[in-house]
C-alpha cells in the first residue's frame, strides 16, 4: 500500500507484497461522494503474475489442518479487534449504516471461525466393495484441494461475502486470486492484509483489483484456474459458466424473494416488521432481501397498515449515524434505475402508499400495492428499497405465484400450520425454505444456493469446502 496526497492506494496484493498499479481508479464514499482512496486496474500480466504465484504456492506450500485452523482463528481474533475500523469502512465505501455493518463484521467473524473448525474436519468414507472379484480390496475416498480458486466477490456483503470464499477455500488447502468489486473493495485490502498478520503463507491469497469486464475476463481466460467461485448478477454468472467450460464454478446469483404470509401466521406484528426491515435493510442491495410480499386477503389491509407504520418509523440518510436505518444505494445510477422501475409500476396501475420519492443515491424505503405479476419490481429482482405487498384468496394461488420467477434462492413462509410448512418444504422451489421468517435468514453455517438462475453450488464453510475439494477414490488389494 502506498500514500498519494493523504489518499490510501491499493494496487495488487501479489506473493504477500502490495504492488504499484500502472493505472488507477477512485473509490469513492458512497454518501458524500468523495474520494476515498485509489486502487490499481489489473493488466492482463499482472493477473498472469498472480495465477502464477498462486499455482506456484500450491504445489510448494502445504500447510496441515491445524495450521490452517490456527491461521484462520487468529484472523478472526484480529477482526475482532480492528472491528471499529472494519466497520466504518464498509459504512463508507458501501453506504451501509453502521449498525449493519458492525453486525456483518460479527458474521464475517464467525464465519473464519467455522471455516477453521471445518479445517480439521475433512475426511472421505470407507467405500464397501461388495462385488464378485473385490474381494481382497479395501477402498475408501480422501478429499483433496482443487488447486487454485478464482474468487469474484460482490460490492453489497463484500466482508462477509469474501470470507465466506477465502476462510473455505484456506480451510480446504487451496490458493485463491480474488478479484473484489471495484466499488468496494477496500474492505478485502484490509482483510488480506489481516490474514497475512495472522500468519497466511505469502501467495496462498493473492488479490487482483480491476473492473469486473477486464480483469475478472482475465482471471475467466486463465486456464490453470481450476474453480470459480462468484456471487453477483446472473448475467455474469451465465457468462463465467459458459467461459469456464469443464471447470468447477459455485455461482451465488440474484432472486426476487417472495414471502407468504398467511391467515394463521402466529404473530402478524412481527411478520409485518421482519417483512419491512428485511426488505429495507442493505438499502435492499441483497440477494434475499424481501421482495414480493403475499398476504392472505383476510389479513391483507391490517398487514399493510402494519408494514406502513414500520417503514414510516425508520429513519434514513447518513449511514455513519448510529441511529440510520437506511443509507444510500450503491451508486445514483442505480438509485435512478429503482425509481424508473417505480415510476414504471406506477403507470401501469401500482400505489406506492409509501415512500418513492429519491435524493442522489439515497431512495426512500417504498412500499407498492396494486402490482401485477409482469411489472418489473416483481419479476425482475429490484436490488433496492422497494417491497411489492399482493392479497392473495387460496395458499395454492401463493405457492404458483411464488414459484412463478427465473430465481430460487430463498422463500418465506408465516404459518402456525405444520402439515402446510412441510408443504411448502416440498412445493416451494428455492433451495431455502424458512418458516415463520423471512427469506433473508441466513446462518452462516448452514448450506445456501439457489436453483434456477439463482445459482449452481452451495456456500456455507462446511459445504463451500465440499465444492472446493475433490473426492479421491482410493483402492488397496491386500
Amino acid at each position: 500500500m502506498q500514500a498519494k496526497q493523504t489518499v490510501p492506494v491499493y494496487g495488487h496484493y501479489i506473493n504477500g507484497e502490495w504492488r504499484t498499479s500502472a493505472e488507477t481508479m477512485p473509490v469513492l464514499n458512497k454518501y458524500t461522494g468523495e474520494e476515498l482512496a485509489r486502487i490499481g486496474k489489473a493488466s492482463r500480466e499482472e493477473v498472469r503474475e498472480a495465477v502464477t504465484n498462486a499455482l506456484e504456492t500450491f504445489r510448494r506450500v502445504k500447510l496441515s489442518p491445524v495450521r490452517r485452523y490456527e491461521i484462520l482463528t487468529r484472523a478472526a481474533e484480529l477482526c475482532r479487534e480492528r472491528k471499529e475500523e472494519l466497520a466504518l469502512t464498509m459504512v463508507r465505501e458501501v453506504g451501509k449504516v453502521l449498525k449493519d455493518a458492525r453486525a456483518e463484521v460479527d458474521r464475517g467473524i464467525q464465519t473464519l471461525i467455522a471455516s477453521a473448525e471445518e479445517a480439521k474436519r475433512i475426511a472421505g468414507e470407507g467405500i464397501p466393495l461388495g462385488q464378485p472379484g473385490s474381494e481382497n480390496k479395501l477402498a475408501f475416498t480422501i478429499r483433496v484441494p482443487v488447486g487454485v480458486i478464482g474468487a469474484i466477490t460482490p460490492f453489497n456483503f463484500p466482508f462477509n461475502l469474501t470470507v465466506h470464499k477465502l476462510g473455505p477455500a484456506i480451510a480446504a488447502g487451496n490458493t485463491v486470486v480474488l478479484k473484489p468489486a471495484e466499488l468496494t473493495p477496500l474492505i478485502a485490502c484490509k482483510l488480506v492484509d489481516i490474514l497475512s498478520e495472522a500468519g497466511l503463507p505469502a501467495g496462498v491469497v493473492n488479490l487482483v483489483n480491476g473492473l469486473g469486464p477486464e480483469t475478472g475476463q482475465y482471471l475467466l481466460e486463465d486456464e490453470r484456474i481450476a474453480m470459480f467461485t462468484f456471487t453477483g448478477s446472473p448475467g455474469v454468472g451465465r457468462h463465467i459458466k459458459s467461459t469456464t467450460g469443464i471447470r468447477k464454478v459455485t455461482l451465488e446469483l440474484g432472486n426476487n424473494s417472495p414471502n407468504i404470509v398467511h391467515k394463521d401466521a402466529p404473530d402478524l406484528d412481527r411478520a409485518a416488521e421482519l417483512c419491512v426491515t428485511r426488505g429495507f435493510s442493505n438499502a435492499g442491495q441483497a440477494c434475499i432481501s424481501v421482495q414480493r410480499v403475499y398476504v392472505h386477503r383476510e389479513i391483507y389491509d391490517l398487514f399493510v397498515e402494519k408494514a406502513v407504520g414500520v417503514a414510516r418509523s425508520l429513519k434514513v440518510g447518513n449511514p455513519e449515524e448510529p441511529d440510520t436505518d437506511v443509507g444510500p444505494m450503491i451508486t445514483e445510477k442505480e438509485a435512478m434505475r429503482a425509481e424508473a422501475w417505480i415510476q414504471e409500476a406506477l403507470a401501469q396501475g401500482a400505489k406506492a402508499v409509501c415512500g418513492g420519492k429519491r435524493e442522489g443515491a439515497v431512495l426512500e424505503p417504498t412500499i407498492l400495492t396494486g402490482v401485477k405479476p409482469d411489472m418489473k419490481v416483481m419479476c425482475q429482482e429490484v436490488f433496492a428499497p422497494v417491497i411489492s405487498i399482493v392479497p392473495y384468496d387460496d395458499i395454492d394461488e401463493a405457492f404458483r405465484e411464488a414459484n412463478d420467477s427465473r430465481f430460487g434462492l430463498q422463500v418465506g413462509l408465516f404459518t402456525s400450520n405444520l402439515q402446510l410448512a412441510m408443504r411448502a418444504a416440498h412445493e416451494l422451489e428455492f433451495g431455502g425454505v424458512i418458516i415463520n421468517d423471512v427469506s433473508t435468514y441466513r446462518a452462516d453455517v448452514m448450506p445456501y444456493g439457489g436453483v434456477k438462475d439463482s445459482g449452481i453450488g452451495k456456500e456455507g464453510p462446511r459445504y463451500a469446502i465440499e465444492e472446493m475439494t475433490d473426492e479421491r477414490i482410493v483402492v488397496i488389494n491386500l
